[in-house]
Parts: C-alpha cells; structure tokens; sequence
C-alpha cells in the first residue's frame, strides 16, 4: 500500500510524558490505544475508518512491533471481530475497527462476544457516517448496541476529548465486562488536531510476552446453560456497572448554566453543531458559554437514569437533539421519566427533524422554533426572527450568484481506470445480445450505474452479486451479469456467491475486477495482493484456480485495454451453451496505485538520464464530427468538450485533458464501436538513444523536403 503516513507523523506515536502529538484523528486515536497498552489491532477497511486502518498498517514496524502489539489486517469484519475473543477470558486489551454495514457481517460474532463478556478491555471503532454520503445506505449502529448490551461512546470534535475517551473505553470495558463500540462519523474522523501525550504501555499479554497457557473460563461460553446466566448479567451487573463508571468519570459533560431553566439534551459531535446554532442565534459564545443548560451524551449507551433525572429536574422545557431515526435516546430518557413518574415537557423529533444530518443551518430552524415558543420577552423574540431572517437573505445571496442551480455530482471513475472498459465493451456487447440485468455489489465497479454506462440494476450488499441473480433468473428471460471486486471476492462474494451459485446450479455471466488492492477504501491489500497490510509476503492466491477447483469450467482473463479481447471474451461467454457460471476476470492493477508506483519509477529514471517514454493520446479537430459517440461509450474525466476552432462548424469537439494517463481506451473504444478515427497517439522520448535522434533528424530533413517550409 502506498504509504499515507509520512515517517515524521508517524515518529510522533513513539512521544511520551508531557510531549505533544499534532495530526489527524487516525493517529490521535492510535496513540491514545498505545498508551492504554493495546496488545492486538484489526479490522477491515471503510470509509471513514480507512485512515484509521492505514495509521495502524504505516505504524507496524515504527511503533507497534516494538511494543509487541499484534496487527492484523482481517480479510472481513467477522475475523476481525473474531479478534475479540482473547479478551473474554484474558487480561489483555484489543481493538477492531470497519465501517457502519460491516457491523452486519461482524453481528454473529458481537452477539456471542457480548454475551459471553470480556475481562480484558474489548474496544470496536466504527466508521459512521450518518447523512454524510460516504457509504452506500444510512445505517445507525446504536441498534446493535441495544440488542446485544454494549457500550455506545459518540465522541466530540475536540481533539484531546477523542483521546481521553479512547483509555477510558478500555478501562470501561474492563469494569463492566462489556464491549465498548466508538463511534466515528465521518466529521470526527476527519478532524485535525493536537493532544498532549503520555507514555505508551507495553501490554503484560503480546507477541514478546506470550503466556504458556490461555486462560479457559467455561462459565463464559456462550451455550447453555451458562447462556441463560450471562444474559441476566447483562442487566444485573455488567449495565449498572458501566453506568457507576460513566458517573464516577464524569464521561458525559454539563455545559452552560446548569441552573437554566430551558435544556438541551444532545450528543457526540452535535454538541458542536449545536454551540455553533445558538452563536449564530445569539444564545451562546463560540466557547459554549451560554444560559442554557446542556448535557453532552459522550456515552449514548447505556444512559445513566440518575443523570438525566438530575439534568432534567427544575426545567421548563428540555429538547432532545438527536440525529436520525429510531429516536433510540429520547425513547429511552421519556421511559425512565416515566418510570420514575416525572412530569417534564420533552421535546425532540417533531422540532428536530427525522432525517438527514443535523447540520449547523438545520439547527438553527429548529433551535429558533423551540426557542420562540419559550420566549415571554418580546424583544428577545424579534431579535432571534431577526437572526434567522439574516440567515435566510444570506442563502438567498448565495443561491443568486448562479443563474442556474448546480448540477448534482455523483462519483466517477478515475482517469485510466481499468474497471470502466469492461463497462465499455459490454455497452457494445450488449447491442448484439439483447437485454441484460446488471447485477452489482460494493465497489468503484458500483459507479457503472452512473452515466454514461447505466449498467448496475441492484446492488444489495458486498458479496452478494451473483447470489441476487438466483431467483431473478427463474422470472426473466433476461441474460444476467454480475460485477464483484477481487477485495469482495475474498471478503464474502467466494462464499455468499460463488459456493452458493454452484450449489444451485446457478447460470449467467460474472465480471471479477482484479485489480490487486481493496481500492474504493484508499488501496489496501487484499489476499491477491501478494502482501498483508503489515507488509508481509503471502502464498499467491488466484482467483482462477479457485474457481477451476470449485467446478466452474469457463473461467477467462482478460486485459480490459484491449477492447477486441474484452469483447471476444463476452460474447463467448453470451454464446456458451454449456450451463452454469462463465467468469471473466479482468486483470489489471489499480491506476490510482499504478501511477503512485510509476511516477516514482519515472523520477528515478529521468535523475538517472535514463530513457523514459510517454505516451499520451489527442483528438483531430479536423476529423472530429462532434458527434460525441466516443463519450458515451467511454466515460473517462479526461476525455471533454471544447469549443470548435472551424468558424464554420457550430458544434463542440472531443478534447483529452493533460490528467490523460495514456490507457489508451478511447482510442479502442472508437475502433472496437467503429466510431470516428479521430484519435491519435503521442509518444514523447526523454533521453533517446542515438538512433531515435538519428531518424527523428531524418524524419524532420524529409518533411522539410515534401513541404517546402520550415517544419
């Protein structure tokens, strides 16, 4: 994986006592678990995790190998939770980390970790990004923590707060014998900032200090009859621990006057959100100084009764500001007023809105509207109109500076990438063959659904391409294609899909992009990669002989660049009569890695005046018709529109951007389509060898010569 850390951050992790840590939240968080003496790391990449996980993979060697601290970057979320499972009857502290829908994959093993309990501290970070469009759906984790009794920590966006909260996770777990799952959205995990450090802690229990025996305690199994014991500790001693702890800890924070008589009831980084709306209301200080009494939820799970009977107490009125629905936290705390038959006026959903993040502009309706109804001072009432009508003639500026309304982006395929020809030749396959269902899964090959492809029909979950065709191709006279990743290939698509089609006798065609690395969440290794995210070699697995040895007959690679080859491939593939699946794997590494690796191996050799060729790919604007067919069989960003230089020609051209990598696809899509011969390639020589001077010398004397000028 191309390093993400510099070693100079990096170097920082190694900082003790009193010394000051500057960077971004994956490495304020890891230093904070080295110095509460993690002893073993894993988990599986996603947004916004990812940055988290390649702290960890760039700091093996500079700060967890020496410490012992055992790494493992786990080939799905369940071997990453799996990881857990020393810590149930060990004295050894752990942490696992993937994003909000591998929570899904993990659940399996969380219920039986969670049942069991753990001695050792049991920390799960998970990447959510509630309304911030970095995963494919909208998931809240907090569910998983209410079934299965573990512990919810939603941190702030303060830098040293994130930290405190990392070692008092651990030692949360350690004294109730819960689970801890932290929370990172997307906006926290993106945070930079300072804290000040402490020395790390090698763990008592690692790789350098192994212990001959592992501890067994057969009461902690999860199986009958022990099962039905430790689901009453659950709610008899490990919850009330935990809340005793967030209490004596003061884990969860007043802000404002506690003696307010209004309240505000929030959580994690909407705490933030919610200084910045009442500031701009003008009920509160940049600093959070404000009279109103507000309890930050730093721990959403379990809530402590005597908290928020306290916080609540004397109020006139308490908004419960909570993102998303289920309305988990304003359920709970209306219950145990209840309970304890206290009479509050509670407000929450209805003034917050239901979906959608709570960004800054969202509160300060709500906040106006809640506050509004409150104020008896007239004057106060017509200044806080006030603000908000400021607020609403700034949007109104700001939306009159275009004169049409901004076209809504959606993802695209990186210039060179070598998932989009294979969308390219089966756009023109398709012509031939009739209609198709495009069967996706999770991946950069997802983005096929945007134009100009349109060639993604469903996407259900990672893995499960193929096996979403089952019964689809029992309805439908439609041929059926399905995409999958190399990286889902090994997560679950070998077995969710593959196994599972076999066994059913499943028919259709299936694209596995092999590209060599987990791309879509910022190239990680994968089992095809030929290293771990440690930097270890590994046995060479191929996808190929997997299949082969699983029965799969026709299994063909292809080189996505070449176009005829890729087409070929396809309608062999259309035409089989045998049954069953037939696989094509298109081989071909990531640009994005490929050109990290060759801008380096081109710098090199240019230092070393060596001879470096590049190729580069241009558009004729006197053979170019305009007639843009190129583009929607293609879909490159590099491959645009300009002006026409003829005077007598009103329609734009075809253009190719200097970010062109020279892939060469647009050239083979205009011959594969037999579409216009406009383009061309370049190929520029540094350093040529003396005959390449000598012809090019010759070259330039005959043109001289036909031409009659100067060339």
């Amino acid at each position: 994986m191309g390093r993400n850390y510099s070693i100079q951050q990096l170097q920082q992790l190694n900082a003790g006592q009193g010394q000051r840590l500057e960077g971004d939240a994956a490495l304020i968080i890891l230093k904070a678990m080295l110095q509460s003496g993690v002893g073993y790391l894993g988990g599986y990449p996603g947004a916004p995790t990812s940055s988290l996980f390649d702290a960890i993979s760039d700091a093996y060697d500079t700060a967890l190998k020496p410490l012992g601290v055992y790494f493992e970057g786990s080939n799905n979320e369940a071997a990453a939770a799996a990881l857990l499972q020393v810590s149930v009857d060990n004295p050894i502290r752990g942490s696992v980390n993937w994003k909000v829908v591998g929570t899904n994959v993990a659940s399996d093993v969380l219920a039986h970790v969670s049942s069991s309990g753990v001695k050792g501290g049991a920390l799960i970070f998970v990447g959510e990004d509630y309304g911030c469009d970095s995963t494919t759906v909208a998931e809240k984790t907090h569910a998983y923590c209410l079934k299965s009794a573990m512990i919810l920590i939603d941190p702030p966006a303060e830098a040293q707060r994130m930290a405190d909260l990392v070692e008092h996770a651990f030692a949360l777990s350690e004294a109730s014998g819960m689970p801890v799952v932290y929370l990172l959205r997307t906006r926290v995990g993106n945070l930079k900032g300072s804290i000040l450090c402490k020395d790390n802690v090698e763990p008592g229990l690692s790789s350098k200090r192994r212990t001959e025996r592992l501890r067994v305690d057969r009461p902690r199994i999860p199986q009958p009859p022990f099962s039905l014991q430790q689901e009453r500790d659950k709610f008899d001693v490990r919850i009330p621990a935990a809340q005793r702890y967030i209490l004596e800890h003061g884990l969860n924070q007043l802000k404002g006057d506690p003696a307010g008589r209004i309240g505000i009831i929030t959580h994690g980084m909407l705490y933030n959100n919610t200084v910045r709306a009442l500031h701009t209301l003008g009920r509160a200080g940049l600093d959070g100084s404000t009279d109103l009494a507000i309890l930050a939820l730093n721990v959403i799970e379990p809530l402590v009764p005597e908290q928020i009977l306290d916080f609540v107490a004397g109020k006139d009125s308490v908004l419960i500001v909570e993102e998303g629905m289920p309305n988990f936290i304003e359920t709970q705390i209306r219950s145990i007023l209840q309970q304890h038959g206290v009479q509050a006026n509670i407000q929450g959903k209805g003034v917050i809105p239901k979906a959608n993040e709570l960004t800054p502009e969202v509160l300060i309706q709500s906040f106006a509207k809640f506050l509004g109804a409150l104020e008896t001072d007239t004057a106060q009432q017509v200044r806080l109109q006030q603000r908000v009508g400021m607020l609403e003639q700034l949007r109104a500026r700001v939306a009159g500076i275009f004169q049409e309304p901004l076209v809504r982006r959606t993802p695209i395929f990186c210039t060179g990438c070598p998932e989009r020809p294979i969308f390219s030749a089966l756009k023109i396959a398709q012509q031939e063959v009739g209609p198709i269902h495009y069967a996706g899964d999770i991946g950069c090959y997802s983005m096929g659904s945007f134009a100009p492809f349109f060639l993604t029909d469903s996407v259900t979950g990672m893995g499960t391409a193929i096996a979403t065709t089952g019964a689809m191709q029992q309805v439908s006279q439609e041929k059926m294609v399905s995409f999958m990743g190399d990286g889902t290939f090994w997560h679950s698509g070998l077995t969710t899909s593959f196994v599972n089609a076999i066994y059913n006798n499943q028919d259709g065609v299936a694209v596995i992009f092999e590209n060599g690395w987990t791309s879509m969440t910022g190239e990680q290794e994968n089992p095809a990669s030929g290293v771990n995210n440690a930097g270890q070699p590994i046995a060479t697995m191929s996808i190929q002989k997997t299949l082969q040895a699983m029965g799969v007959k026709f299994v063909e690679t292809v080189d996505p660049y070449h176009m005829k080859e890729s087409l070929a491939a396809f309608r062999r593939a259309f035409a089989s009569p045998e049954p069953g699946l037939k696989v094509i794997v298109s081989d071909a590494e990531c640009q994005l890695q490929r050109q990290r690796r060759v801008k380096v191996e081109r710098r090199e050799a240019l230092d070393h005046q060596q001879r470096v060729v590049d190729g580069k790919f241009g558009v004729d604007e006197d053979v170019c018709t305009g007639d843009h067919s190129c583009m929607r069989l293609n879909g490159c960003p590099s491959l645009t529109l300009k002006p026409n230089p003829n005077p007598l020609r009103d329609h734009e051209i075809a253009a190719i951007e200097q970010s062109c990598v020279g892939c060469g696809l647009c050239g083979e899509v205009a011959h594969a389509a037999v579409l216009c011969p406009s383009f061309f390639e370049v190929k520029v020589v540094h350093n040529p060898t003396w005959l390449e001077r000598f012809w090019f010398g010759l070259n330039r004397t005959l043109l001289r010569a036909f031409a009659g000028v100067a060339v």
